[in-house]
């Protein structure tokens, strides 16, 4: 978890504490996007927009990488970025 922080759909405008956005799941990338734009929407970019904690996916049997990175009511990352570490799975 992360403390003195909220999730909240897209769009919420957390004017006053300034806290506050919603996870985007990236999936096998070896690294994350670039931080000073806006997260991208594909199949390797997934956006929880109704501020959701938690998903099932379907991902195709194999190894994969999961990372999530918190971003903004405009899809940005925070600043500073916060995300996860990286975890790798393995689905059969």
């Amino acid at each position: 978890g992360i403390d003195g922080f909220g999730i909240t759909p897209a769009g919420t405008t957390d004017k006053i504490r300034h806290n506050a956005g919603h996870h985007h799941l990236l999936i096998d990338l070896n690294q994350l996007p670039d931080l000073d734009h806006e997260i991208p929407r594909d199949e390797r970019h997934l956006h929880f927009d109704q501020g959701e904690t938690e998903a099932t996916l379907k991902l195709p049997p194999g190894t994969h990488t999961l990372q999530l990175l918190l971003g903004d009511e405009d899809h940005e990352p925070q600043n500073p970025a916060l995300f996860s570490d990286r975890i790798t799975i393995t689905v059969e």
